[in-house]
């Protein structure tokens, strides 16, 4: 499968409840439909996906629009400690969402017992239900390890599925952007655009839960937004896009929620733009500076079981 420039998320689709409850807005069925259409359009047919996206509302509203065209990105993730048939179970449920009988790429989206569900994953690929296998929120020896687990059974790993953007860039500093380069490994982010907080502070946007949470951090990135401003004005995109098209720039896939035909167009613009070695600079400059952590690489790391029982070796 190639890189593809971006991927669509879906974490912020659902029903009106979840939609005006987290994402401060709800947004038609009729209207993400005609977003898909527009990503058809443009070559962008990669949807990331997970079972508690939108409440668990997003797998099955893809379903409903047909998947016959796209490719389907989704995960497993274990918040509990390997037990046979797990990955099974969830990966099944999962295709009745989908109404097809295999994904195109599935992620084990924490390093929890990792032997143990590479191992039923590979069990899954081989049956033909999964033709590309990643990892999600894993470090440099976690993906270190995967990747032998795979390679032992004559697989390659796929891609790293990681929290990254401008303001959390420590995938890149520790070294594991690196070694996915050069090992073959595409990385993909999430959180790309940090919940809403890089966009353009002159905008008003409506009220979230989120948004307020993070809203603290804002303050601190003036100089950035000053940054990404002067960015965007040169190249002629938003704010938005400026944080977009830096990840797309460093060689990473960035994951955007798209629910309007708008945002996709957005997303495609940026994924097209290379921004200079001076521009990357300056961003990355002014991001440090702020010491703004809004998410941040380890959000989910307390799920994860400290080192030496989580790969499995214990069980």
């Amino acid at each position: 499968m190639n890189k593809p420039k971006a991927v669509i998320g879906t974490n912020s689709w659902g029903g009106k409840a979840y939609g005006k409850l987290i994402r401060g807005s709800y947004v038609d069925n009729s209207v993400i439909k005609e977003a898909m259409q527009t990503a058809k359009e443009l070559g962008l047919d990669v949807y990331d996906l997970a079972r508690d996206y939108g409440f668990g509302k997003a797998q099955k509203m893809i379903g409903e629009f047909g998947t016959e065209d796209i490719v389907i990105s989704a995960k497993y993730t274990p918040f509990k400690r390997y037990k046979k048939g797990c990955v099974r179970s969830s990966l099944e449920k999962d295709l009745a969402d989908f109404r097809r009988d295999y994904v195109d790429i599935y992620w084990l989206h924490l390093p929890i017992d990792v032997k143990e569900h590479l191992q039923e994953i590979i069990e899954l690929y081989n049956e033909g239900r999964i033709r590309h296998i990643g990892v999600s929120n894993f470090d440099l020896d976690e993906c270190k390890l995967s990747k032998e687990i795979l390679s032992s059974a004559g697989i390659p790993l796929f891609g790293v599925q990681n929290h990254y953007s401008i303001i959390s860039r420590e995938w890149e500093i520790n070294g594991l952007l690196d070694w996915c380069r050069d090992n073959g490994v595409q990385f993909w982010a999430w959180a790309v655009l940090e919940e809403g907080m890089l966009t353009d502070p002159r905008i008003k946007t409506k009220f979230s839960p989120m948004k307020l949470m993070m809203y603290s951090q804002k303050y601190k990135m003036r100089e950035l937004y000053k940054v990404m401003i002067a960015v965007g004005k040169r190249h002629g995109i938003s704010v938005p896009q400026v944080a977009e098209a830096f990840c797309a720039s460093k060689g990473v896939v960035p994951i955007c929620g798209c629910r309007k035909p708008k945002q996709v167009m957005e997303l495609s613009q940026a994924a097209d733009i290379q921004l200079s070695p001076g521009e990357i600079k300056a961003l990355e400059k002014a991001a440090d500076r702020s010491q703004a952590k809004v998410l941040g690489a380890d959000i989910f790391r307390f799920y994860v079981p400290k080192k030496g029982d989580r790969h499995g070796e214990n069980s």
